[in-house]
């Protein structure tokens, strides 16, 4: 198994990298059968990494041991395929954060990801969260470090000038981005040149933009309903005999923003298990109830995303007998 430990060999991958979901047993215990399972289906749709133990993996209904469990789980079942990433950093000290961050580590993935809203509080300034991420950065080795603007328990965004500071560690390869502001996409892409690092869109109101404006790829729950056609974006953005094609599918995720993020994660468990995946729609994270009337809405939203798929050429993972 590959065991990404050396600073200066670190890169992630451009493409598509799924912030994945944990399956769960009716009785509520992590599937752990069922994440390898479906760690292979975001493999054979065309990831090129993935991030485990995120808010999709319903990391903070996670106990500490599970966290690495579901990490290791993960990082075992791609053996070496890809990078992994995942997040190391839950309510605590500097130093309990970081020391968890090590014990992240040491289950082989290539990054661990800090959660800039536990950094500091909403409402302590940018300088004590500068400070804290370096003082973490001092206490965790030679650990390749990730950003990301976790809307739990705020969503706490971090300018292009913070993120040229803690880029001049040496330290930082990743960040999941949800400024929703191009603009600002660009600076920060622009401030982190020359560093092994890659910038992620979250958000797929500007898939295509953030790409063309040189963004390393896209990491975005809708990869956990439709992830062939957010790989085919990433493989497409910059094909002009592709533009309206990609301008159609553009339209389409704007289109689809709101029901996508609706009872979010069981809706996107739920549309896995329409599309043939056998995962059960149990969430442990308290959200809005999945309505018969949401259930319908997706429901016409994956014969939308079936029409597209077939006009664009791709195939669905589920349609060639993968998954049993």
């Amino acid at each position: 198994m590959t065991n990404y430990t050396t600073p200066s060999s670190n890169s992630l991958p451009q493409g598509f990298i799924p912030v994945m979901l944990t399956p769960f047993l009716k009785s509520g215990a992590v599937d752990y059968a069922g994440l390898r399972a479906l760690t292979d289906l975001y493999l054979e749709a065309g990831a090129t990494g993935l991030f485990a133990n995120c808010l999709s993996s319903e990391m903070f209904e996670l106990s500490e041991q599970e966290r690495l469990d579901v990490t290791q789980t993960v990082v075992d079942q791609v053996d070496g395929r890809v990078p992994v990433v995942a997040t190391g950093t839950f309510p605590g000290s500097v130093a309990e954060q970081a020391a968890f961050t090590k014990r992240i580590y040491e289950t082989g993935v290539q990054a661990v990801i800090v959660i800039t809203g536990l950094m500091a509080e909403e409402t302590e300034s940018d300088e004590v969260f500068t400070d804290r991420v370096l003082e973490l950065i001092s206490l965790t080795d030679n650990i390749p470090l990730g950003l990301y603007e976790c809307p739990v328990p705020y969503k706490r965004l971090i300018n292009s000038e913070i993120l040229e500071t803690l880029m001049e560690t040496g330290r930082i390869i990743y960040h999941k981005d949800t400024s929703l502001d191009l603009d600002e996409v660009k600076r920060r892409i622009a401030v982190a040149d020359g560093h092994k690092f890659g910038l992620y869109d979250a958000y797929m109101v500007n898939a295509v933009a953030s790409l063309r404006a040189g963004a390393a790829g896209l990491s975005c729950i809708q990869g956990n309903i439709f992830p062939e056609l957010v790989v085919w974006i990433c493989d497409h953005y910059n094909d002009p005999a592709a533009e309206n094609d990609l301008a159609e599918v553009q339209q389409f995720l704007e289109d689809s923003m709101d029901i996508v993020h609706s009872a979010y994660p069981t809706i996107a468990k739920y549309s896995l298990k329409r599309r043939g995946f056998p995962i059960s729609t149990y969430t442990r994270r308290e959200v809005d109830e999945l309505t018969p009337e949401l259930q319908a809405g997706m429901d016409e939203l994956l014969e939308e995303v079936e029409r597209l798929q077939t006009t664009l050429g791709i195939t669905s993972i589920f349609k060639k007998n993968l998954v049993k």
